[in-house]
C-alpha cells in the first residue's frame, strides 16, 4: 500500500541557519502521527512545506502518491490542514465561511450545502452556525478551524495543536473526532500535550534542531510499569520474570520494568507476587514518553 504522505530529504534554511535538515518518513492511511519537538525543533516549518505554504531548498514531498512539488493543485485537492492559528475570517458567519472553503476546494456548488451541514455536525457546531466567527468562544472557533480543513474530505490531515483553547469536555470531542477521521486518513498531529499523543496516536516522531532525533510506536512506550516494592531489594529476581525485556533501578524500592511485547499486565503481577517479593505498588509508567523527549532534546543529564 503506498503512503499517503512520503517524505525524503526534506530541508530548508532561513540565511545560514537549518530549519529543518534532510528529514524523511512515511505515514499510511489509518495511522495518527504524533509530531513532536521543543520550541524552534522544525515542526512548523515542516507542516507548512507538506502543505505546500512554503517550498522547501531541497528534498521531495509526495501526498496521495502525488508530487507536490510538480503538481501542487492537484496535491492539495487530498490534503486538509489546521494551522495553529486557525485561517478564519472573523467577520463571517459560520455557515457562510465554511461554504467559501469548500468552494476553495472546488468542490461541486450541489454538494456544498450536504458538506457544510455533514461538517458542523462532526465538529459540535450545529447550534452555531449562524453566528458571526468573530463572537464566538476561542473553543468553537478551534472547532470551525477543524472544520475548514476537513470539509473536502481529504486523504491526509495536518493538525497543529486542535485542543488549544478547549475545554476538556470539548478536548474529549476532538480526540473522538481524529480517531474517527483516522479510519481512513492519514492524520499528522503536532502538540505539545504528551499524554494527547499517548491517547491519539499510534507513532511519534521527535525533532530537534532541525533533524529527526527519535522515532517508534507509541505501544512500545506503553509497556512500561512502575513497580513498587515493599522493602529493599536488588531487582535481580524481577529482572528474571517471564515477560520482563529491560529492567531499571530506581531506588532500592523501586523500579522500571520494560515488557516484552504481548505480555499481559496481570500476568507480571501475579509473577512478582508468586516470586516472594513484596509488591507494594503497580502501575503504568505514564511519564516513559516524556523521558524519551527529555533525553533526545536535551541529552542524558535530563532522564
Amino acid at each position: 500500500m503506498a503512503a499517503l504522505i512520503h517524505i525524503e530529504q526534506l530541508s530548508r534554511h532561513y540565511g545560514e541557519r537549518p530549519a529543518v535538515a534532510g528529514i524523511g518518513f512515511e505515514l499510511q492511511a489509518g495511522e495518527v502521527l504524533g509530531f513532536l519537538g521543543p520550541n524552534g525543533a522544525g515542526k512548523s516549518t515542516t507542516m507548512q512545506m507538506i502543505s505546500g505554504v512554503i517550498a522547501p531548498d531541497s528534498g521531495s514531498i509526495r501526498i496521495d502518491g502525488i508530487d507536490l512539488l510538480r503538481e501542487p493543485i492537484r496535491a492539495k485537492r487530498a490534503l486538509g490542514y489546521l494551522p495553529e492559528n486557525p485561517p478564519l475570517y472573523p467577520e463571517m458567519r459560520v455557515d457562510e465561511y465554511l461554504a467559501y472553503c469548500a468552494r476553495l476546494h472546488r468542490m461541486p456548488r450541489p454538494q456544498i450545502g450536504h458538506a457544510v451541514q455533514q461538517v458542523k455536525q462532526r465538529c459540535g457546531l450545529e447550534q452555531v452556525g449562524s453566528r458571526v466567527i468573530d463572537h464566538l468562544s476561542k473553543g468553537y472557533r478551534q472547532r470551525v478551524g477543524i472544520a475548514q480543513a476537513i470539509i473536502h474530505q481529504p486523504r491526509v490531515i495536518i493538525l497543529d495543536e486542535p485542543t488549544s483553547g478547549l475545554d476538556p469536555n470539548q478536548i474529549q470531542q476532538i480526540r473522538h473526532l481524529v480517531r474517527e477521521l483516522a479510519d481512513d486518513c492519514a492524520i499528522l498531529l503536532s502538540t505539545h500535550i504528551l499524554p494527547e499523543v499517548q491517547s491519539l496516536c499510534d507513532r511519534v516522531l521527535i525533532l530537534n534542531q532541525g533533524r529527526l532525533v527519535y522515532s517508534g510506536r507509541v505501544a512500545e512506550q506503553s509497556r512500561a510499569l512502575l513497580v513498587t516494592l515493599g522493602r529493599d531489594d536488588d531487582g535481580r529476581q524481577l529482572a528474571r520474570l517471564p515477560g520482563v525485556a529491560e529492567l531499571e533501578p530506581l531506588d532500592r524500592q523501586r523500579f522500571r520494568l520494560i515488557l516484552q511485547p504481548e505480555t499481559p499486565v496481570e500476568e507480571i503481577s501475579r509473577a512478582i507476587i508468586e516470586s516472594g517479593c513484596a509488591l507494594h505498588g503497580l502501575q503504568r509508567d505514564q511519564d516513559s514518553l516524556e523521558r524519551i523527549f527529555g533525553q533526545v532534546t536535551l541529552g542524558e543529564a535530563a532522564a
